[in-house]
């Protein structure tokens, strides 16, 4: 967004994209230790191994590993306090303890059925209009319109892994949407965060010729693909789909961003 409107800054957006994978690796420790000791992560997970979970970790260990990452965040986050002032001393303690309260703390968000909400506003608004911010100084409309198919298909990888889950997470407590509302409910989310993510470009396109990113259309193909495998398939082979869709977002992300650099 800020190269494609003429204000790119590499130092701000190297420390944008170093903070935000440190938080997402803190926030990792924290699903780790804190799912474990709610009883969602047991010998019956179906998703990749977990640290404590397979003890190969104590809960203590990954504690100590939550805590190193939030401190070796620190630095690039008060450089991005120097660039972009107060705001982002607001969005970077926001992203550290909502990363926490995600599954710990008195109200984990994931166990609530605002996992969704959590991953739009985070891996979507936040992280793309953050980046922007920090780097133009201002939220352009472009930087909010590149960050809602971000976020869609961010959330998407969520919505597969609890479809996944849904029987686990019933025994250990979660209330994900997925066990609120059954399986044909998240295939019918997933199918909504797919349309939108495709919907943004064609608006952008037709609304204020940014024509090129048209180019994330090459990656249709393998989203229906995926859409049907979530609808007919359950329990494990989902990991297949799970890896997919994370594998669809960075594909669109990386011809998203190239439409953009085109220009219009």
């Amino acid at each position: 967004v800020a190269y494609a409107l003429g204000g790119m800054r590499l130092g701000p957006a190297l420390s944008a994209l170093a903070g935000a994978m440190l938080i997402q690796i803190a926030t990792n420790f924290a699903n780790d230790v804190f799912d474990h000791e709610k009883g969602a992560d047991t010998h019956e997970r179906l998703g990749p191994t977990r640290a404590v979970q397979a003890g190969l970790l104590t809960p203590r260990q990954v504690r100590v590993g939550l805590l190193v990452t939030i401190a070796l965040a620190l630095p690039f986050g008060v450089h991005l306090a120097l660039v972009g002032g107060w705001p982002i001393v607001v969005i970077g303690v926001a992203s550290i303890l909502s990363g926490v309260a995600y599954t710990g703390g008195p109200y984990p968000l994931g166990y609530h059925g605002l996992g969704d909400v959590f991953v739009f506003v985070f891996f979507g608004l936040v992280a793309v209009c953050g980046t922007a911010f920090v780097q133009l100084g201002s939220v352009p409309p472009l930087a909010w319109a590149a960050a809602v198919p971000v976020g869609a298909l961010a959330t998407a990888v969520l919505v597969v892994n609890n479809v996944r889950d849904r029987d686990t997470d019933v025994v250990a407590g979660k209330r994900t949407l997925a066990v609120r509302f059954g399986r044909k409910a998240g295939v019918l989310e997933y199918a909504m965060l797919l349309a939108i993510a495709y919907a943004v470009p064609v608006a952008l396109a037709v609304g204020e010729g940014w024509r090129w990113t048209l180019f994330v259309f090459a990656t249709l193909p393998r989203a229906v693909l995926l859409l049907r495998a979530l609808a007919t398939t359950d329990g494990r082979p989902l990991n297949e789909c799970l890896a997919g869709t994370a594998k669809l977002l960075l594909a669109y992300a990386l011809l998203f961003s190239l439409g953009l650099a085109a220009g219009l």
